[in-house]
């Protein structure tokens, strides 16, 4: 049990997960205390001493499933399933197949499963779930194919919705379903939720002969999926990106409250000769303990200017959201957006406490387009340079962000060295992967010369790294 354990804390390292010695060692002992067959309470109890934030906890629930599979309840009862290779019963897919559960027809299967699912009777529908991967899943030793496709053909065989069917029609007989709109919709949902756990222990199930088969190791690294503050921006699913949405907030707030009690801690303030006087009286005269003045550090004032065309919009889009929302801890924050043209879109935030509303209106009503709506950064940044350049100052830290895909127009990165003259730093972001840098219409390295740094970013992670070195600076 110490070797998975071990491979465990390992594997959420692997993930991501910041998990310290201190805190294995939290685990270890901790797990000296429970009962190791009450398998929720293992979790509940290596989630609490190994999960720091509630965004880690969906990765840290997958490697859980595939660490401690072969000590699930499943497991335990194995020979319950007469497995001939006590692993995979049949190599074949018939639904008359062999195996466990192989001298039962699919509607026998069915009646079981629905009489299981009536009583809630999880140590049958556990047994029930292991008798119809046998038969339906088709599994083969050494074969390489994903969890998903095993648990397609076993549900396409159950046919959950003709369960789902009759599992409401015979509850509707027994008059467990009334004809009240309300208590008939809870009735109907503890129905579905019944299935939901058929499903669930159906991939338990799954996942168990996968990993007895192909290695915990193995297993954990096809399952690994990123955790939200390592999503890659420009490459993000639908999901993925509500994932990142609800992570912003908390992360800003976390590292705002970082980032002032650094300040505090670093900037304290000059000597206070009479207060130290005064105080050095309690020791003879000795100035034991030297009194300083309250500091007043300064915060940069930050003025972003993002490209907000189709290939980078979401990584400009999140940026916007992230400094914004870290703005207590800069003296001013502004804000201007570019395709072809260029505007100022500070307005936009100032007039609405609810930041993704201020991103939404940008992407909406900003007035970037002058041509034809393809990124021309060179017009773009002369704009720029003619409007706003007298309003930077040395208490200015300017951020470009873009891939720099110039759709091969003029560079005019004379903008940037006349930048970096007047303001304090200048600095670029780009969303790409360095190795894509100055690649096809991509002009970084004209920009980066001009620049006190030039920064891959494509995730939150780095994106929370930058913004600390900013807000120090």
């Amino acid at each position: 049990m110490l070797d998975v354990l071990q491979g465990f804390v390992h594997e959420l390292r692997s993930a991501g997960l910041p998990v310290s010695m201190t805190e294995n060692l939290d685990a270890m002992t901790a797990m000296e205390h429970v009962d190791l067959r009450a398998r929720e309470v293992v979790r509940s109890v290596l989630a609490a001493t190994l999960v720091k934030q509630r965004r880690h906890r969906p990765a840290f629930d997958t490697v859980f499933d595939v660490y401690f599979s072969l000590f699930s309840p499943a497991a335990e009862d194995r020979a319950a399933l007469d497995l001939p290779d006590e692993l995979f019963g049949t190599a074949g897919g018939d639904v008359q197949g062999g195996g466990a559960g192989g001298d039962l027809t699919r509607e026998e299967l069915a009646e079981m499963l629905l009489r299981a699912l009536q009583s809630m009777d999880l140590d049958e529908l556990r047994r029930l779930a292991g008798m119809a991967v046998s038969q339906f899943a088709g599994m083969e030793p050494g074969r390489p194919v994903g969890g998903t496709y095993y648990l397609y053909r076993t549900l396409r065989q159950l046919d959950l919705d003709d369960l789902s069917a009759r599992l409401i029609e015979q509850a509707r007989a027994r008059g467990e379903i009334p004809d009240d709109p309300l208590p008939g919709r809870l009735a109907r949902e503890e129905q579905e939720a019944r299935l939901r756990e058929l499903r669930r222990l159906v991939e338990e199930e799954i996942r168990r002969r996968l990993v007895a088969d192909r290695g915990v190791e193995a297993m954990a690294r096809t399952l690994r999926k990123p955790l939200p503050e390592d999503i890659d921006f420009m490459h993000a699913s639908r999901d993925e990106m509500l994932a990142l949405q609800r992570a912003i907030q908390p992360l800003t707030r976390l590292l705002a409250a970082r980032l002032a009690q650094r300040r505090r801690r670093r900037h304290r303030g000059s000597l206070d000769f009479r207060r130290t006087v005064r105080a050095s009286m309690n020791y003879g005269g000795v100035p034991v303990e030297p009194k300083f003045r309250r500091p007043h550090p300064a915060k940069p004032e930050i003025m972003v200017v993002a490209d907000i065309s189709g290939s980078v919009a979401s990584f400009a889009r999140f940026t916007l959201q992230f400094v914004h929302a870290m703005a207590s801890q800069f003296s001013r924050v502004r804000s201007f957006v570019f395709i072809d043209g260029i505007d100022e879109v500070t307005r936009f935030f100032e007039d609405t406490d609810d930041i993704s509303e201020a991103v939404h209106r940008v992407n909406t009503e900003a007035d970037v387009v002058w041509v034809d709506g393809h990124s021309d950064y060179g017009h773009a940044f002369s704009v720029f340079h003619e409007r706003h350049e007298r309003e930077v100052t040395q208490k200015t830290s300017v951020i470009f962000l873009g891939d720099a895909r110039n759709n091969y127009h003029a560079s005019q990165n004379w903008v940037l060295q006349s930048l970096q003259k007047r303001a304090r730093h200048v600095y670029w972001l780009n969303p790409e992967p360095r190795g894509y840098w100055d690649t096809g219409d991509s002009i970084i390295s004209e920009y980066g010369r001009y620049c006190d740094g030039v920064f891959e970013c494509r995730n939150l992670r780095q994106l929370e790294r930058f913004v600390s070195t900013i807000a120090d600076a």
